[in-house]
């Protein structure tokens, strides 16, 4: 259900303007077309507006199955109606494990040249966050500025990449085999949708998608939308048993770029692997031709371990990235995640002794509960003045470095040694906890 509408109003500014913070409306969309489109990526396309985030905006309010208006907000200079800045949360469902997490992905934040300096963006997501907050959505994510959004409450708590760019000329020139790579078509999307459901359900940090949502990536954007991707299906006779997602063209410096793929069983990957990057030759190939620009290499945007990348050809190592992460209550989202914790220490055959487990965050405390060894819930308490000197306290995290554990981006030994304020309060603890917060997999492609 969609929050109640409400405006901010915000006098603020070396100008002297007056502006309001409001949701977006339909008929906003052409003024947010060209404020985007003439703030994003001006480097691209030498100061002219760009066609991608123009498409993208419009796809956006006509037709993306999970936006309305009302996601967007503005900032309005209410002297003459006109919109100065903007941005949009991408409302969408993630699952870490297993267990369903509501996520707001931050996109197309920009500001008009004239109206800048005044703090319209920081006033922007903090009008979000507090939406985000009233609508118990625990998780917010943006990829962005290097270190930018950092001033917002946002860290890098979400990997992104590290599989090796594997070199055009390494890829195979033919596959001959039980597998069948072909583009997708709308008839496609329930099976689609049934490999997202079952990939949803493993160790990974995924985002699935529905069969509504599949046949609109596959043929419900314009062309020219700036985050359009091509998608095919892996066939084992006229079985759909994987996909692959990848860009609609070469990048400048002749690039492929995958942003997601699977297989099931995950056993017929060494095969399915060889089919997917026969095809994927051919495709680089194909835009090659097109483009009149060489193609240079298939860069997988995927995590290291990704079974595309561990059964493929070598490539060249790339550092991985991150995404930016938010959430304004870390012990709110633990609290989701108490029937993953639950599981995890069942599976390692570990049970806590004590009636509770407590772990303060320097603002608050969180207070696992727990019958007979096994955990029942999860709440929130006071915070201490000193809570590395309380008895009762068995570990002190940061609020950064609880989000870094919840998501699975840092282990427990990696947090400590990161975060010199966190502290647990012996070795049973720290084996408890470890158990709790190992390393998740982000196998993410963002409905944007």
């Amino acid at each position: 259900m969609r929050a109640t509408t409400r405006r901010y109003n915000v006098r603020h500014g070396s100008l002297g303007d007056h502006y309001q913070i409001r949701r977006g409306r339909e008929s906003d969309v052409d003024q947010l077309a060209r404020l985007q489109a003439a703030v994003q990526l001006q480097a691209a396309t030498g100061g002219e507006p760009h066609a991608g985030i123009t498409a993208w905006v419009h796809d956006l309010l006509s037709g993306h199955p999970s936006v309305v208006p009302d996601d967007f907000l503005v900032v309005e200079d209410t002297a003459t109606g006109h919109l100065a800045a903007s941005l949009v949360g991408l409302r969408q469902e993630w699952s870490l494990a297993g267990i369903r997490l509501p996520v707001v992905q931050v996109e197309l934040v920009g500001t008009a040249p004239e109206h800048r300096g005044n703090q319209l963006t920081e006033h922007l997501l903090a009008a979000l966050h507090d939406r985000c907050a009233n609508d118990h959505v625990p998780l917010q994510v943006i990829e962005g500025i290097p270190h930018f959004y950092r001033r917002f409450g946002y860290d890098y708590a979400l990997a992104n990449g590290g599989a090796p760019t594997v070199p055009a000329n390494a890829l195979p020139d033919a596959y001959r085999g039980p597998w069948t790579v072909r583009p997708a078509t709308a008839a496609d999307a329930d099976a689609l949708s049934g490999l997202d459901r079952r990939q949803a359900d493993g160790e990974a940090l995924a985002c699935q998608r529905d069969a509504v949502v599949w046949r609109y990536e596959i043929e419900g954007r314009r062309a020219k939308d700036l985050v359009r991707r091509e998608i095919a299906v892996l066939l084992r006779g006229a079985d759909v048993q994987g996909y692959l997602v990848h860009g609609t063209a070469l990048s400048l410096t002749g690039e492929l770029t995958v942003f997601a793929a699977t297989c099931e069983p995950a056993g017929h990957w060494p095969e399915a692997a060889a089919a997917m990057y026969a095809y994927l030759g051919r495709v680089g190939r194909r835009y090659a031709t097109t483009a009149q620009r060489p193609f240079h290499a298939v860069r997988l945007l995927l995590d290291a371990n990704h079974l595309l990348a561990r059964m493929g050809p070598s490539g060249i190592p790339a550092r991985p990235g991150a995404w930016y992460a938010r959430t304004g209550d870390p012990i709110a989202l633990l609290a989701r995640l108490a029937p993953l914790l639950r599981s995890r220490w069942q599976s390692a055959d570990l049970r806590w002794p004590e009636p509770t487990l407590v772990i303060d965050t320097y603002t608050a405390s969180a207070r696992l509960e727990f019958d007979d060894g096994e955990l029942t819930a999860v709440t929130a308490g006071r915070s201490t003045v000193g809570p590395s000197a309380d008895a009762s306290h068995h570990a002190t995290m940061p609020p950064g470095a609880l989000l870094h554990l919840t998501v699975g981006h840092r282990t427990l030994p990696e947090v400590l040694d990161a975060w010199p304020d966190a502290a647990v309060r012996d070795g049973l603890t720290e084996q408890f906890l470890s158990a709790a917060f190992p390393r998740v997999p982000v196998r993410v492609w963002p409905r944007n």
